[in-house]
């Protein structure tokens, strides 16, 4: 019986369309179909390559023509326009062994010089310098770079990214004003995150972008690294995580769109008490925050009040969450998993927002040592309609423990008032 081959019969440019959902390899093949599909996979415009493709080859001849089939298909001067490069790229450093040359650098050109929009590396073990090319790539909306264990990330002395909206760095060691540098020159930028980064040479890292709508700085330090400041100025930031030792200082401003922010932090000096409460007082307008913090330092100053916060999510010590209700005159809602209970004297003043917002409260992680946490909280929210407590990760017999403690509560309270999960 015949059957009608319609999929061929669809223009050039729809059928490139559907070869750019297939893994490269899958496209190629599709050459042997037709003379229609003969060399149509070169003209698609998603372009996926996954090193897994030369796991277990060993003879030189099918890697090396592995190689020429990439070199060839970013470096036609006639083919059309790139929306994406993605490049895989496991163990590179074993695959150049004096045998083989894979130009990465020259790949990454190919693309740049097709009007890519799109380009995600994940180089590991890269020992060479991204090509001065890719900082001037006119047409690129959105950088995706994971360098892990490779050299220091350096950004060349001429950069000029004015299209780029998203740029995600993870796993990279980055240079103070190299950092900057490249920062300085994306002005269209909406989305910028530095993940699991380092920074080495700072003075300061100087983020001050009208576009930007979402921000995440995860960094780590080896001693003595972090004596520099953050300097944020992003009116129109919505979203900021911040994941880092507490540094020499922050200046915040003009953070007034701020609706969401995840801030976990951790001491490596007692001296820079002062900065933490200036990284709070920039990020005051939020409306939701989740916030850890994993020592607890004597508190000589108070935390700033944060009027527009109604969604609270605390991990750490107690005396860190008496200090933050405080602070937090409309919150409604609450959530809870504290690192230990101290043993923190719960007969202080009441937050007004028990008295007349928080409406909801989950504690995680529950222990019968809480009690009295969960105590104080009953007998002071005022308009409080639910009371989460989860002792779901205790095993069976500290689980059952709980309950048979927290019964007496359940009989006394509202109907309906506390759940335990």
């Amino acid at each position: 019986m015949y059957v009608e081959d319609r999929i061929s019969n669809f223009p050039d440019h729809i059928r490139c369309h559907i070869l750019s959902f297939l893994p490269i390899h899958e496209s190629v093949r599709t050459s042997i179909l037709s003379t229609k599909w003969r060399n149509l996979f070169a003209s698609i415009s998603t372009v996926d390559f996954d090193t897994y493709l030369l796991r277990g080859l060993t003879e030189r001849n099918i890697i090396d023509s592995f190689k020429n089939f990439v070199d060839r298909l970013l470096k036609f001067p006639d083919q059309l326009s790139l929306d994406c490069f993605r490049l895989r790229a496991d163990g590179i450093a074993s695959w150049n062994d004096g045998y083989h040359d894979f130009d990465v650098s020259g790949w990454i050109c190919g693309a740049v010089c097709r009007g890519v929009k799109e380009i995600d590396l994940y180089l590991d073990n890269f020992c060479h310098t991204l090509p001065a090319l890719l900082f001037t790539c006119h047409s690129l909306r959105t950088l995706t770079l994971v360098a892990k264990d490779s050299k220091i990330f350096k950004v060349p002395s001429e950069v000029c990214l004015r299209n780029l909206k998203t740029l995600c760095i993870t796993n990279s060691v980055l240079v103070g004003d190299s950092l900057n540098r490249l920062i300085s020159n994306c002005h269209v930028l909406e989305d910028l995150t530095f993940d699991e980064c380092s920074v080495v040479n700072a003075r300061d890292i100087n983020i001050q972008i009208p576009s930007l709508k979402s921000l995440f700085l995860d960094f780590f330090f080896s001693i003595g690294d972090s004596n520099y400041v953050v300097v944020i100025n992003a009116p129109n930031l919505v979203y900021f995580r911040y994941d880092s030792v507490i540094v020499k200082g922050y200046n915040l401003s003009n953070m007034k769109s701020l609706e969401k922010a995840e801030i976990c932090i951790w001491f490596g000096s007692s001296n820079y008490e002062t900065s933490a409460i200036h990284l709070f007082q920039g990020i005051c307008n939020v409306r939701s925050l989740r916030l850890t913090i994993h020592e607890v330092i004597p508190l000589t100053s108070r935390f700033p009040i944060l009027h527009n916060l109604i969604e609270f999510e605390f991990l750490g010590k107690e005396i860190w969450l008496v200090e933050f209700l405080h602070c937090a005159p409309n919150l409604k809602t609450l959530t809870v998993l504290l690192q230990d209970v101290a043993g923190t004297r719960w007969n202080i003043d009441a937050p007004s927002c028990l008295s007349f917002h928080l409406k909801k409260i989950e504690i995680s992680d529950y222990t019968t040592d809480m009690i009295e946490i969960v105590h104080y909280l009953l007998d002071n929210s005022m308009v409080l309609e639910k009371l989460i407590i989860r002792v779901n990760a205790m095993n069976a017999t500290r689980a059952s423990k709980a309950r048979n403690q927290l019964l007496p509560l359940l009989k006394s309270s509202k109907k309906d008032l506390i759940v335990i999960l």
